[in-house]
């Protein structure tokens, strides 16, 4: 049967339809890990993501013989491009089987689609924003995937190469032993940089106290620390108030290391959370019946034996002077007190050497890596 493509409203129900065939696509895939379909619907509802302020998106499905075979979301970040100079459009939220013509009917919907709008040339994955997934697995996929990152099957790269499209940035991923004891070299830079600079490490316990100090502060300080990062555009005020209410109320304050100068500025933010990478396979990307209880059996029971390191951001101007150091040198007991045996770095730019350099003084382990794609159309 031919394949038919059809445009997919933006009404919560077909929303819905749209998020669940990327679950049911991996349906006993032990690696892959589902998004709460109530957190992706709400990204791409324009009623809900205040990117829409200043993104545009259209969403296709593939059918065959009346049955769903794929789906691609097409997206125009109109600040992005203005910055840049550029008249790009990004593609998310991808999934098909094996099947070449699938794969290119998608591709040509949303590329048809961006042409229309004066677009030249296409890349992804990528999202609304950098809070979104971003980036196609082409390494590690025996690897369990985290909360933060997209997993694909191994024929997703190919397909790609065969449409043309080409590598724009890599990112990659390591695992890391949680060491018996914080490194020397780690406690002895701490204490120079607290001295030096004037720095203090900072705890939460209570939570109302924590948004309403660093809510706002640590979404200006990804702002301004990620700003030279590949696609990276910065948050409008909206959007932070907006992740404020979602993330902020959401962390574990244990696993919350903030550092502030001596006049109580932020400086660095590490944001570590349990893994709930098997809580979200368990919840099969729903909260009820009782998707809840296995999130909230991860977050707060300690019964998984790795920390995701979702956030590490420090104020240019501290980069590569030791903050890293004082963010761990706060964690690291932490994640010894909750028996953690591994942490997981999630996504950074295979560039980028300011970041990984914070691991050099861990055991590691490249596991996984992850493309962006592009080509012109």
């Amino acid at each position: 049967m031919a394949v038919e493509i059809k445009v997919i409203p933006k009404d919560r129900k077909s929303l819905r339809k749209f998020v669940q065939f990327g679950i049911d696509l991996y349906k006993g895939n032990d690696c892959y890990v589902p998004p709460l379909v109530s957190d992706d619907v709400a990204t791409l509802s324009p009623e809900k993501n205040p990117a829409f302020d200043f993104c545009e998106a259209e969403y296709f499905m593939a059918f065959r013989d009346g049955k769903p075979v794929g789906r691609i979301a097409a997206i125009i970040h109109r600040i992005s491009n203005e910055e840049h100079g550029k008249k790009e459009m990004r593609f998310g939220f991808v999934d098909f089987i094996d099947d070449e013509e699938v794969s290119r009917a998608l591709f040509d919907a949303a590329a048809g689609w961006g042409k229309s709008k004066g677009m030249e040339s296409m890349i992804g994955p990528l999202g609304f924003s950098d809070m979104d997934y971003e980036g196609m697995l082409v390494e590690g996929f025996d690897e369990l995937s985290t909360m933060a990152t997209i997993y694909n099957y191994p024929y997703y790269p190919r397909h790609m190469e065969r449409m043309g499209f080409e590598k724009k940035a890599d990112w990659v991923e390591f695992s890391m032993k949680v060491p018996d004891a914080i490194p020397d070299k780690h406690v002895r830079i701490a204490e120079i940089v607290k001295q030096k600079y004037g720095l203090k490490v900072v705890k939460y316990n209570d939570r109302k106290k924590a948004v309403a100090e660093i809510g706002r502060p640590l979404f200006e300080l990804i702002n301004e620390s990620y700003k030279e990062l590949f696609e990276f555009t910065q948050l409008t005020n909206r959007q932070i108030d907006h992740y404020v209410d979602i993330y902020i109320r959401l962390l574990r304050l244990d696993l919350l290391t903030v550092i502030k100068d001596a006049d109580d500025n932020l400086v660095g933010v590490g944001v570590a959370l349990p893994s709930l990478s098997r809580a979200l396979q368990k919840s099969r990307g729903k909260m009820l019946p009782f998707g809840w209880w296995h999130l909230m059996r991860a977050m707060y029971f300690n019964v998984t034996d790795t920390v995701d390191l979702l956030l590490v951001a420090v104020k240019p101007e501290y980069q590569s002077k030791g903050v890293n150091a004082l963010l761990f040198t706060d964690l690291i007991p932490y994640f010894q007190k909750y028996k953690f045996k591994y942490a997981e770095s999630n996504p950074e730019l295979e560039l980028n050497q300011k970041v990984q350099a914070q691991w050099q003084y861990f055991e590691t382990r490249q596991h996984k890596r992850r493309r962006a794609y592009g080509k012109r159309i």
